[in-house]
């Protein structure tokens, strides 16, 4: 053999994100004026790590039987999650907890046994 010099090239493909789908689960019941801790776990279908920053109560909603409860009553601050997901994940934990607060305003007869729906988004 005779020894060489050479070049050459090579390609390569980026993957790319796909949407985390973030779930939450309370520790108990809510009452006016009082709170409760949400847990968090995200879902990453994509094949690469991905970033959540933050969750985000975007709004809350309720089932049909108490369309007369206030949502408005019902509040959670931004949670800094930070937290990197891995590829494939289907339930990784967020290691960053939520409070959902009720506000006390007068009768809330209205939401009583009410199921919420919290509508979540991240970045």
């Amino acid at each position: 053999y005779f020894t060489s010099t050479g070049s050459g090239t090579a390609t390569a493909t980026v993957g790319s994100s796909q949407a985390l789908t973030v779930n939450g689960t309370t520790s108990g019941a809510i009452y006016p004026g009082g709170s409760t801790t949400i847990s968090f776990t995200a879902a990453n279908p994509a094949s690469g790590h991905a970033y959540l920053a933050t969750i985000h109560l975007a709004s809350v909603s309720v089932d049909s039987s108490h369309s007369t409860c206030t949502t408005s009553w019902f509040s959670m601050p931004d949670v800094s999650a930070n937290q990197d997901i891995p590829g494939g994940a289907s339930g990784a934990t967020v290691t960053a907890t939520g409070t959902l607060s009720m506000s006390n305003s007068g009768n809330q007869d209205a939401c009583q046994g009410a199921t919420l729906t919290l509508n979540l988004t991240t970045s």
